[in-house]
């Protein structure tokens, strides 16, 4: 029986503050709290693939040591959302002394923004009853929705995008882990795909690697389901132009000779709008339009049309004025 490999996301998980790269004043200041061994409750707030569970996980490595796993209690609020979830598994958890000689416990609860409103409430109380015992960790892309008694009663991480650098850093490390041939153009790929989200630039290059060792761009864009910046770039360029069949024609490629989804169009010409040498005026004007197009596909109109249409009005944006 072939045994599966394992999935880099995981496998190249740090354990430890010091293998984990960027959000380096978030980590030092952890590792202070560690030190003291004096943990308040914590709020990790920023978007996906930063490192919060990261930095979670981390903190119960470093205070547990290998008797982490029962002391720590990781739940995902996106499926367990509800005020029964709170009252029965979470209190249920805190209320029992931690194992071995430690002084408390931790529950992380990840995208604790999902929780309603109740079960914030509920929470609240839960963390006020039980800090003899137990440590909470939420973890949330939008603080704005925990409710401020949770707020006031943690203390808040912000956690940034990872810039290019740490993200290279550990594009390289995995490479040397796996013994691959990484290059420039791939690594700058990967960057331009993944957004500054960490895991998803291990994902792109997991997939990239199955069929061959040396990973190029011409490999991350087949597997990333986005288009080179180039060729979003020219379809923006004639459409601007008034060379709307040939706009046209870069745009089916997008949708059908690469399976493109309508909406993933629009994210990148959003983003390649700023490249364009364009006056400010006139890239005030077709943000504006992408916006409109935008709100148009999400409520359900047919994407191929709403692109042509989208085109069409560059091109009148981009007719010079008589």
């Amino acid at each position: 029986m072939v045994e599966a490999e394992e999935i880099w996301v995981e496998k190249y998980r740090p354990k430890k503050f010091e293998e984990m790269v960027g959000q380096q004043e978030i980590l030092s200041r952890l590792q202070m709290f560690i030190e003291k061994k004096s943990l308040p409750h914590l709020l990790f707030a920023g978007p996906p693939g930063v490192g919060k569970t990261c930095a979670a996980l981390c903190i119960a490595h470093e205070l547990f040591g290998d008797g982490w796993r029962p002391n720590f209690l990781e739940l995902n609020a996106s499926d367990e959302r509800g005020i029964d979830t709170i009252r029965t598994k979470v209190k249920d958890y805190a209320r029992t002394l931690p194992i071995g000689d430690f002084p408390y416990k931790i529950i992380y609860l990840d995208e604790s923004d999902a929780l309603t409103s109740d079960a914030q409430h509920a929470l609240r109380r839960t963390m006020e009853m039980y800090t003899h015992t137990c440590r909470f960790i939420l973890a949330c892309n939008y603080s704005g929705r925990i409710i401020e008694p949770i707020q006031s009663r943690c203390a808040i991480f912000r956690f940034r995008r990872l810039p290019e650098k740490e993200v290279t850093q550990m594009l390289k490390r995995i490479a040397r882990g796996e013994k691959l041939t990484l290059t420039p153009d791939a690594i700058k790929a990967i960057i331009y795909v993944s957004e500054g989200d960490m895991r998803r630039a291990i994902n792109v290059l997991q997939a990239a690697a199955v069929l061959k060792r040396k990973v190029d761009e011409k490999a991350i864009y087949e597997v990333s389901a986005v288009a080179r910046p180039k060729e979003v770039r020219q379809m923006l360029q004639l459409a601007l132009a008034g060379e709307f069949e040939e706009a046209r024609g870069k745009l089916y490629y997008l949708l059908i000779g690469q399976g493109l989804a309508g909406e993933d169009v629009l994210v990148q010409v959003h983003r390649e709008i700023l490249n364009l040498d364009l006056p400010e005026r006139a890239k005030i004007e077709l943000m504006d339009r992408v916006g409109e197009f935008d709100f148009r596909l999400r409520e359900g109109a047919n994407e191929r049309i709403q692109l042509e249409a989208m085109l069409a009005h560059f091109g009148l944006i981009g007719k010079p004025k008589p």
